[in-house]
């Protein structure tokens, strides 16, 4: 497999201080809404719209630089719908031939009811695309949030899960391949490996922090077998949730979203994540102790969105169902193509 491209250093120097300036000018991580300071200011750095096509008032990057704004938010404690609206939203009324403008976006698929359950960012939205199947094909159309009734939810986290319910009678909408819905799930699905994963790499930074400078009977915890097996554990499997979302998004950039191979590959980083959650929180909260609980120390805010973040865009059952469905149905001999191409 291909090694996945560096990102310019000073666009993720730059992606990082913007979201670390933020959280220090406010004290701590934070939920941000589109009218915020924040919002703003990532609107005049062409951030927003970073994977946009310049034609249509976009940065013109590609999901590397996105998931490097991704991971710098999420090390940041920032909660912003930059992927609903950039990597979901814009993208698919961009794939349907749709204009995107300045407005904050989010995306569902609703039932033949109209309804969505547990949409990021909802509540907090300019316009919400719409995305329904109707007479044997897919249909999307780009809805002012008023027009929609939008019951408030959260998750862990708090960050808005809302329930949108959609009046569908008399709606037209432009008709869409069902190959951009699958997309659409696939991305969705992946968006949230790459922010467990970043949260999973912070965690193992403050545990590594944590062991190195603090001291039990003399020493540093560092030095104690059974908390370097702990602190281990953290690094082997953040290093595997890793390797696998890396694999995954590679395959996703250069099969151009639609690779035989590609659904595979975003369930095995999703199922990683998602086991690798488990051991990760379990393991950091026993290297921290007491402490760890406590809210000013900033553990929870990785571990909760982890926690979180790996049960959206399908539960780790459903990734996981996936992963064995593909591996018993791979022909003779190809499981290990599978798995290795």
């Amino acid at each position: 497999m291909s090694t996945k491209p560096s990102v310019d250093e000073a666009l993720a120097d730059m992606m990082g201080a913007v979201f670390a300036g933020h959280r220090e000018k406010l004290a701590g991580g934070t939920i941000v809404d589109r009218g915020s300071d924040l919002w703003h200011q990532l609107a005049e750095l062409g951030l927003l719209r970073l994977t946009g096509a310049v034609e249509h008032g976009g940065s013109g990057a590609g999901w590397y630089e996105a998931a490097e704004l991704l991971k710098a938010a999420v090390r940041s404690g920032i909660r912003i719908p930059l992927a609903e609206h950039d990597l979901l939203a814009c993208w698919l009324l961009e794939a349907g031939g749709l204009a995107a403008d300045g407005a904050a976006r989010t995306v569902c698929l609703v039932d033949k009811h109209g309804v969505a359950t547990h949409v990021p960012w909802a509540s907090m939205a300019d316009r919400v695309v719409v995305v329904w199947h109707v007479d044997r094909q897919y249909r999307v159309t780009d809805v002012a949030a008023e027009m929609l009734t939008i019951t408030p939810g959260a998750n862990l986290i708090g960050e808005p899960r809302d329930t949108v319910a959609a009046e569908l009678s008399g709606w037209q909408g432009t008709p869409i391949g069902a190959g951009l819905v699958s997309q659409l799930r696939l991305k969705s699905g992946l968006v949230r490996a790459i922010q467990v994963c970043a949260a999973l790499d912070s965690i193992l930074q403050l545990c590594i922090e944590h062991v190195t400078s603090r001291t039990q009977f003399g020493r540093p915890l560092s030095k104690f077998q059974g908390v370097q097996n702990l602190v281990s554990d953290v690094a082997a499997e953040a290093a595997l949730a890793r390797a696998a979302t890396e694999a995954a998004l590679t395959a996703g950039i250069t099969g151009e979203w639609s690779g035989p191979t590609l659904e595979f590959l975003v369930a095995a980083a999703r199922s990683c994540a998602g086991h690798a959650t488990s051991l990760v929180v379990r393991n950091a909260h026993q290297v921290h102790g007491a402490i760890g609980t406590t809210r000013e120390h900033r553990l929870h805010e990785f571990t909760r969105a982890a926690l979180a973040w790996r049960s959206e865009f399908g539960s780790m059952r459903y990734w996981d169902d996936v992963v064995a469905d593909a591996a018993m149905h791979a022909s003779v001999g190809g499981l290990w193509s599978l798995i290795t191409e």
